[in-house]
């Protein structure tokens, strides 16, 4: 397509990405919900094999985390890269071939899960066909993003691109090194790794998962939009680059927190103890940075709720940040580990900070995307925002408070030794904390729901009042 780089910006590939976020949102939410219920009342499995917990929750991770929120995080990198660097995405082709690879990847995940294919490593089930496309698309993806980084007009990099870049390398990194396997078919392969290391390999991994997917990636958001919708510049520019280099130095860290009281040595589970509490100060640092951007303009959240969508985030940001290194002492968690606690944790991290924060920077995406001043309904935004922050503290609250009924009730001895309480005890006493959670997670998929609905309806007007929508060099 010719085009004069300078003048317009490819919005189209952010467009769809943004469009997909909500969609796959709604998909991986309900999916949630339905498997919640089944916790409650296993009989909604219905004796299908494919309709199992088992198979089910797999898909539920994989279609939040990388379904919704890789959509959301292609839609805003790409738009973000381009209004900071003030010229055109580097190649239109890869940007379009980095959609419909994702969505392949999406859709095979779908199919391949429920079927019972999996690898069993957690947030790596996929087996190896579908790493591959995964791999191919990342690279594309990061050629794509960096390249546009180097055909910059400005010679400053935003920071917003370097919590970006950072999750783009990071995530190629963790990809190939924990989905390196021995195929046997095309649908079962074995692990490089055995043991212990396998399962190191594994954590460090999926502890970075979290760390470079769903928080450094969403901390490029946070950088780029609260300042645009606050219309105000970031607190401190210099905290920034601060919290920049102590996150991504010590992250990498902290994964052997998940192996506490298991076969690995000592010396590696102390050592991610004590960087997962060293992890604290750049995360509060991010957080403080964040909501001190709205210092001398609070007043504005009392009218504008796509700024508490952002604002909210932070708060659990902060929250989830604090929990999870106090969940990585030892003694906390020889308390906490295979309880529902660790549920709890991930999903105030989860549903309160990656989900408000992509709300947020969606709202404020899609009706410049689609040539709108603002979304459909701003009621509808309000009301998405307190079905949402309703249905999270509901959630975590119910699992927080099983959590800790179950590590005692499970560590509960009689002076001769034995058991106070057998385990079926403790999955009755749970019971009502699991329907608890499945009203919040109603509320929480309510609120997505209508945003589906509110961005339908933007899409639709957005077309029918404009034909075309040239963007400006310098939005």
């Amino acid at each position: 397509m010719a085009t004069n780089r300078s003048a317009t910006y490819n919005d189209t590939v952010v467009r769809l990405f943004a469009v997909a976020a909500v969609v796959w949102g709604v998909v991986g939410m309900a999916v949630g919900v339905f498997i919640a219920s089944q916790l409650a009342w296993p009989e909604l499995n219905f004796g299908v094999p494919w309709l199992t917990y088992s198979r089910l929750r797999p898909l539920h991770t994989n279609a939040v985390i990388f379904a919704f929120g890789g959509c959301a995080l292609f839609a805003t990198s790409y738009y973000v890269v381009q209004r900071t660097c003030q010229t055109r995405l580097f190649s239109d082709a890869l940007g379009m071939f980095t959609f419909v690879g994702w969505q392949a990847v999406i859709l095979a995940a779908a199919v391949t899960l429920p079927m019972g294919m999996t690898q069993g490593k957690e947030y790596a089930e996929l087996e190896w066909p579908i790493d591959l496309l995964i791999a191919v698309v990342w690279v594309a993806y990061a050629v794509n993003f960096f390249g546009t980084i180097g055909i910059r007009k400005v010679r400053h990099i935003y920071v917003a691109n370097w919590f970006y870049g950072a999750f783009i390398l990071a995530v190629a990194l963790l990809h190939i090194v924990n989905s390196a396997a021995v195929p046997v078919d095309m649908t079962k392969s074995y692990s490089a790794y055995a043991g212990v290391q396998d399962a190191m390999v594994q954590w460090w991994y999926g502890h970075n998962a979290v760390g470079f997917f769903l928080t450094a990636g969403f901390l490029g958001m946070m950088y780029y939009f609260i300042p645009k919708q606050a219309g105000l510049p970031v607190y401190s520019y210099r905290l920034s680059i601060v919290h920049f280099w102590a996150l991504i130095f010590t992250y990498m860290w902290a994964g052997p927190h998940h192996l506490h009281y298991t076969a690995l040595p000592d010396w590696a589970q102390s050592v991610g103890m004590l960087f997962s509490l060293i992890l604290l100060a750049p995360s509060w640092g991010g957080m403080i940075n964040g909501i001190m951007t709205l210092s001398g303009a609070w007043h504005k959240l009392r009218d504008d709720p796509i700024l508490k969508f952002l604002i909210v985030s932070l708060s659990f940001y902060g929250m989830s940040t604090f929990e999870g290194p106090m969940m990585a002492i030892k003694t906390v968690n020889s308390l906490s580990h295979y309880t529902d606690w660790t549920v709890g944790h991930v999903h105030s991290g989860a549903l309160g900070w990656v989900g408000l924060i992509s709300m947020g920077s969606l709202y404020y995406l899609i009706p410049r995307l689609f040539g709108r001043k603002q979304m459909y309904s701003t009621t509808a935004i309000s009301v998405h925002f307190w079905a949402a922050t309703i249905g999270i503290v509901l959630y975590i609250a119910a699992m927080w408070i099983a959590g800790v009924m179950q590590g005692l009730m499970w560590r509960a001895v009689n002076p001769d030794g034995t058991l106070v309480y057998s385990f079926v005890e403790s999955v009755k006493a749970t019971y009502p904390f699991y329907v608890l959670r499945v009203a919040g997670g109603l509320l929480y998929l309510g609120g997505m729901i209508l945003m589906l609905w509110n961005t339908v309806m933007t899409v639709m007007a957005g077309r029918s009042s404009t034909v075309s929508v040239p963007q400006p060099a310098h939005a």
